[in-house]
């Protein structure tokens, strides 16, 4: 057998599976129910200063 069409078969066949199997734990893993409270802390990262805004480049951090 050539080397070409055992790594296409294999590509079909096993690699294929062994790419679904990764993206379901994937999946799995970011949906569990352990990870709500880091989602939504994540989430919220643009809203933490919402009353005291960080200075633009421009401002002078003295002041």
């Amino acid at each position: 057998m050539e080397t070409y069409s055992f790594l296409r078969q294999l590509a079909d066949s096993w690699a294929l599976l062994v790419m679904f199997a990764i993206f379901v734990g994937i999946v799995i893993w970011a949906f569990r129910p352990g990870s709500r409270k880091v989602h939504e802390d994540i989430a919220n990262i643009p809203f933490r200063h919402d009353d005291r805004p960080a200075a633009s480049l421009g401002d002078d951090p003295a002041q």
